[in-house]
């Protein structure tokens, strides 16, 4: 019992301090910048100027929006603009496509406060447009070929606050530095469960146990062993998770910055039980097609995976 209560204050200590001390400022200026963009119409300007370009791969003004948000925003703000998808009648194709490149991107939630850990961003956001218009591609046109492409006339009007004086400003600074504190606070619980998982298995040996069994295949595929905790955190527990448990890993020296850098085209990403739970509570619609943007995003994956792998 003592030892339990002692993996639990210990995995708690670090939950804190991950999502106060790194967490939390990182999603405040992220965020901040973004609502005033948006507030300012640039994001607008900018949706309708990318939206003809991306049409060809499956995508509408409101899907280059929700690519935006997954990566500028954090995993869950496209659930808003899939749910709005849906209700103004967008076919079944495009909902898909939508859902395959959210999966398939990645999230700002780990991908910036993970800079400050040695992530590369530029190269991280450029293999995460690329796989996210693969995913994409590849659910519009192939993988999702037989839904149906019946689509209502679309108002893809963005809604959001409009800043057009000092005290519109304020507003919404106050109004993204609660959303950010909001998304740090709900992340503790799971960070701590997971940490405290991760913890408890490796001081009972369960962790030594995989990772021996694993490591002659892994040795022959050209993967790092040391790779297996983070992964399984990942696909359980989600990349808020993930991002713990890489950390503690990166302070102990059982992991490097190059090896995150390599690893970051599987391991950023909305797609593990968490984030795929959350964001078909988009709709009903959503939900029917998430099997088909579940295989269009292991494309996207795929490519990203590759990019970071030949990069580093």
């Amino acid at each position: 019992m003592e030892i339990l209560v002692d993996i639990i204050l210990k995995a708690g200590r670090s939950a804190v301090e991950l999502s106060l001390f790194v967490l939390l400022p990182v999603m405040v200026v992220m965020l901040a910048l973004m609502r005033i963009l948006e507030a300012r119409g640039v994001v607008d300007r900018l949706v309708a100027g990318l939206a003809p370009l991306l049409r060809p791969f499956g995508l509408t003004g409101l899907g280059v929006f929700a690519a935006l948000q997954i990566n500028f925003v954090s995993f869950a703000a496209p659930l808003a603009t899939l749910t709005m998808m849906e209700q103004r009648g967008a076919s079944d194709r495009h909902l898909a496509a939508t859902l395959a490149m959210v999966f398939a991107m990645t999230q700002a939630n780990t991908s910036f406060p993970m800079v400050t850990m040695g992530l590369h961003l530029g190269p991280t956001l450029l293999f995460s447009l690329l796989g996210g218009l693969m995913a994409a591609a590849a659910t519009y046109y192939l993988l999702g070929r037989h839904l149906s492409a019946t689509e209502a006339p679309m108002d893809e009007t963005l809604q959001h606050r409009v800043a057009k004086d000092p005290k519109g400003v304020l507003d919404v600074i106050n109004h993204a530095g609660a959303e950010a504190f909001k998304i740090a606070v709900g992340a503790i619980p799971m960070l701590v469960l997971s940490l405290v998982v991760v913890t408890a298995l490796r001081q009972f040996g369960a962790i030594d146990l995989l990772t021996q069994g694993l490591t002659p295949l892994l040795v022959l595929l050209g993967i790092d062993p040391a790779l297996i905790l983070p992964t399984l955190t990942k696909y359980l527990a989600g990349g808020t998770a993930m991002m713990g448990v890489m950390d503690e890993m990166l302070r102990n020296g059982q992991a490097s910055a190059t090896l995150l850098n390599a690893s970051a085209g599987f391991l950023i990403h909305p797609f593990d039980v968490p984030g795929v739970a959350v964001l078909i509570s988009a709709g009903p619609r959503v939900a029917r097609v998430w099997k088909v943007a579940a295989l269009g995003a292991c494309v996207g994956i795929g490519v990203r995976t590759l990019g970071h792998a030949l990069l580093y």
